[in-house]
């Protein structure tokens, strides 16, 4: 996942409205990205997917079942337990690997179906977990060059400092450096960066122009 030290990208096969997506590695991702690769490994096939929101569950997902390692439920969590069952148990029938894609964990989770609770908690839980220094870089990039902003090193050394270690803060943050960007009609610059960190953590002060 990671080459001379450099956030890699794994190019997914998808064809979306924005074309070819990516996903943004680090080694906190790694593990995430090794147990996709061996379904055939899983405990009766199934694997739960979780993390915090934005943290690309749903991508990593599309990844996975465009390749063909199996199938796909995203928002398992939400939808009625009968149904999650009967996928649960047709990916038996078809012999194939079952990812159950949930926004909440296990333990928060509480299902009253016996029979699928049984089955889900033999399951292989597979967690996407806060993001490192290099997969932190990669999505501050990311995030950025989709909005067409450019950063200079000395912007993303302070960013890299500075920024709220979650995924959704981070895609938050560049939203609000496009906007200001956009306001001043100015470059991203460490001033206007201290002035987007100060506005997400609600200390913002318009400057006087």
């Amino acid at each position: 996942m990671t080459q001379g030290g450099k956030t890699s990208q794994i190019a997914l096969p998808l064809v979306t409205a924005r074309g070819a997506e990516t996903i943004v590695t680090g080694p906190s991702l790694v593990p995430v990205i090794d147990a996709l690769m061996t379904a055939e490994r899983w405990p009766f096939r199934t694997a739960l997917l979780t993390g915090p929101p934005r943290s690309g569950k749903s991508l990593l997902a599309r990844w996975f079942a465009e390749s063909g390692a199996g199938e796909v439920v995203d928002g398992a969590d939400s939808l009625p337990e009968d149904e999650v069952f009967h996928r649960w148990n047709r990916a038996q029938a078809d012999g194939r690997p079952l990812l159950l894609v949930c926004d909440r964990a296990p333990g928060e989770w509480k299902i009253a179906l016996p029979d699928l609770a049984s089955r889900l908690g033999a399951a292989l839980l597979i967690e996407v977990g806060a993001p490192d220094d290099e997969l932190l870089a990669g999505l501050i990039v990311e995030h950025a060059a989709r909005r067409g902003l450019i950063l200079g090193e000395a912007v993303l050394a302070y960013l890299l400092q500075r920024v709220e270690r979650s995924h959704a803060g981070i895609e938050l943050l560049i939203e609000t450096l496009d906007r200001l960007s956009l306001e001043r009609k100015a470059p991203v610059t460490i001033s206007l960066v201290r002035d987007a960190l100060a506005e997400r953590t609600g200390e913002f002060q318009p400057r006087l122009l």
